[in-house]
């Protein structure tokens, strides 16, 4: 008898009970579903953490005043000295190894004017310089970028987000036009490509101005900023931030046995954080899904088992007709792992679904796990095999007089 045969046969006698085939498909489903939806959720949010960091540049770090992440006690933070222009300046002045450095500070949320037309009031005025949108991953639409003479002379230009175009110039060339700001005029030098949401929160709500004119028109040049430093490349991330941990203990005089005042934050930092939330994820996951799919694996063989005990009277006559130990054996394997591959289908798909709810929600790209899957398949052959072969060897035991006898 060849496998195409012994195919159709376990096909038809799983036909032939469909309700207690469905049943043991379901917990294969159940478990299958629990594993490969986690998996996906997981992939969800690796792609869309991957796709926050490009926010900063690759090798972007950032000097703050706090680390990323805050655990315990926050006094010891908010006791430091701020992070301020001085501190920018001294730095821009010293550092060898960075290509770029840039300040960042919103000197307020407010509403942006332009004729008879006005914005919400939570827009963002952030002050940097012209190495801003690179360090951000920003990209000018139409216009320019900041000049070192707007910096140096605080001129009052503006280059804004497409949030606040849509609202002002949404049938104007804005390049060019004045705007009013808290009583300020400003003179529009170009529209940022817009960048959609991070984290439900839009990322083209800003209008970025030279940070000396932030000063003159919102004072406090001791405000406490970010310093963005841009690496030369990956590769010399580590002595970047060696540099800059020696430059700023220097700049802020830490003294030798005194720890650092301030913070680097990397993307490497935050990724470091997400994997290890993740890997709890996937653990869980597997965890869960492992528990069900060996129920589901017990309930395979319980279900063969009873299988075999109903159609003993068949394998009787199969064997009095010239069947061989082997293909009863093939057949009743087969007919294990047939309902484990179809469970697992139905599972990955419906996993793979409500996996993707959350790229939905959350506006990121939808994921399909290929390696759970292909390792879910595999995986379920090997638990209809091993559920399976008890069952299968059971019945090709089975004695072919005593089974024609069977009632």
């Amino acid at each position: 008898m060849n496998y195409f045969e012994i195919f159709l046969m376990s096909f038809s006698a799983l036909r032939e009970n469909k309700l207690r085939t469905l049943l043991t498909m379901l917990a294969i489903v159940v478990g299958v579903f629990a594993i490969i939806a986690s998996v996906t959720a997981v992939n969800v949010l690796d792609t869309y953490f991957n796709n926050t960091l490009n926010v900063m540049g690759g090798s972007v770090l950032t000097v703050a005043k706090y680390p990323n992440i805050r655990v315990g006690n926050s006094d010891e933070y908010r006791n430091r000295k701020n992070i301020t222009f001085d501190d920018y300046e001294a730095l821009t002045e010293r550092a060898r190894l960075a290509r770029t450095i840039s300040p960042w500070k919103t000197f307020n949320w407010t509403e942006i004017l332009f004729e008879d037309k006005k914005t919400e009031p939570n827009m963002k005025v952030r002050g940097s310089n012209e190495y801003f949108l690179n360090n951000n991953s920003y990209e000018i639409e139409e216009g320019r970028n900041f000049l070192p003479d707007d910096i140096q002379y605080a001129r009052k230009v503006a280059i804004i987000g497409e949030d606040i175009r849509k609202v002002l110039f949404k049938n104007v060339n804005s390049v060019g036009k004045t705007i009013q700001i808290d009583g300020q005029t400003y003179s529009v030098i170009a529209i940022l490509k817009a960048k959609g949401t991070t984290l439900g929160q839009t990322m083209d709500d800003l209008i970025v101005i030279p940070y000396t004119t932030g000063i003159q028109v919102y004072g406090g040049g001791d405000r406490d900023i970010l310093i963005q430093v841009s690496a030369p490349n990956m590769t010399l991330i580590p002595e970047t931030m060696d540099e800059l941990i020696g430059l700023m203990r220097t700049i802020r005089k830490v003294e030798p046995d005194k720890k650092n005042d301030f913070e680097i934050n990397s993307n490497n930092s935050l990724k470091g954080v997400f994997e290890n939330f993740t890997s709890y994820l996937y653990i869980f996951g597997f965890v869960v899904g492992g528990i069900a799919l060996l129920g589901a694996g017990i309930g395979v063989m319980n279900i063969m088992l009873v299988s075999v005990t109903e159609r003993t009277k068949e394998i009787g006559i199969r064997k009095a007709i010239g069947a061989t130990k082997s293909a009863i054996t093939r057949q009743f394997l087969t007919e294990a792992v047939f309902i484990c591959q179809i469970g697992g289908f139905i599972g990955l798909i419906v996993g793979v679904l409500v996996g993707n709810i959350l790229a939905i929600v959350m506006e990121s790209q939808i994921v399909f796990p290929w390696g759970a899957a292909v390792g879910g398949i595999i995986g379920l052959t090997f638990v209809g095999l091993l559920f399976g072969v008890f069952p299968a060897i059971k019945a090709a035991r089975l004695d072919p007089i005593e089974s024609l006898r069977y009632e």
